[in-house]
């Protein structure tokens, strides 16, 4: 069970009391009748995927947990694209699948939220990916309910990676194979040229939330979160710099505004032991806020 469980408004009241207050602090970021992030809601997704186990990239664990995110997005009323591909690892040719919703806005240009949904492969005992893998996923799933009904000037792209993973090493190309195939298609195609930014979230559940900017992510998208986390008093955006190579690298090496908000200062990191109990509510809830409280800013900017 999470740490700390985000407090819930018990009454109508007290809900409407929720919504005028943040309406005053961040006018452009609660909009009225919009529905508010639920760590709850979060976690129960988070304990779902931990429920199915496993996930590696071309597992049946996979295909289950792309059907519990289909489900969860169809629910929502949003068509799901699935986009199949073989990816070459050095076990040989696996088939992977990115899974793709579109929440549509006033604009056909996109803003990707991103993450993946498979696991690491480990033989040697049972990863179930908590954290890595389950909490990000859970964030998409979340911020679908959230931003569905809001007026979103741009078109909001829910893109869940397969392949994220290292099937044996992260070297090479043994990694990112979900990320680097989607960008290598849209380029092909056209389509990333409507591509106005992508935010990745990985590893953003544990317990012990702490995030430092990422340096390779664009500097302003950065800027903007973090002005965010500081605008709430949320602490666990740190105010330290590391550099990782993850899915948005690709988007970066492509010329697209990326950032990641990662917390790989994580014990569990793959570990047996990145289980449910290292996975809090209330640092879904952190990340959840940050990033609807810096969304308006980032889409203020891509006006320009």
């Amino acid at each position: 069970m999470p740490a700390l469980v985000a407090p819930r408004w018990r009454t109508a009241a007290g809900l409407l009391l929720a919504v005028a207050l943040l309406s005053r602090l961040f006018p452009s970021t609660v909009q009225a009748g919009a529905p508010l992030f639920d760590s709850g809601r979060a976690f129960e997704h988070v304990r779902q995927l931990v429920a199915i186990g496993p996930r590696p990239a071309g597992s049946a664990g996979a295909a289950q947990a792309r059907r519990y995110i289909t489900a969860q997005l169809t629910a929502l009323g949003l068509p799901v694209i699935e986009q199949s591909f073989i990816g070459q690892t050095p076990i040989g040719p696996v088939t992977m699948t990115n899974v793709i919703a579109r929440i549509p806005g006033a604009r056909a240009e996109r803003l990707i939220l991103a993450s993946h949904y498979d696991t690491k492969l480990f033989r040697e005992f049972r990863f179930v990916g908590a954290n890595d893998g389950g909490s990000s996923t859970a964030m998409l799933l979340e911020l679908a309910r959230v931003l569905k009904t809001r007026k979103n000037p741009f078109t909001i792209e829910l893109l869940f990676f397969d392949g994220e993973e290292s099937v044996i090493a992260w070297t090479g190309n043994d990694h990112t194979y979900g990320s680097r195939h989607y960008v290598a298609a849209a380029q092909r195609d056209g389509s990333l040229r409507s591509v106005a930014a992508m935010v990745l979230f990985d590893m953003i559940g544990d317990r012990h939330l702490t995030i430092k900017r990422e340096t390779d992510s664009t500097r302003w998208l950065n800027d903007l979160i973090w002005a965010s986390a500081q605008r709430l008093g949320e602490r666990a955006f740190l105010a330290e710099d590391f550099a990782v190579e993850d899915d948005h690298r690709p988007f970066l090496d492509a010329g697209i505004p990326a950032v990641d908000i990662i917390d790989l200062d994580y014990a569990a990191w793959h570990t047996k032991d990145d289980t449910l109990d290292q996975v809090s509510a209330r640092s879904l809830q952190t990340v959840g806020d940050v990033f609807l409280g810096a969304l308006p800013h980032i889409e203020a900017r891509l006006r320009r």
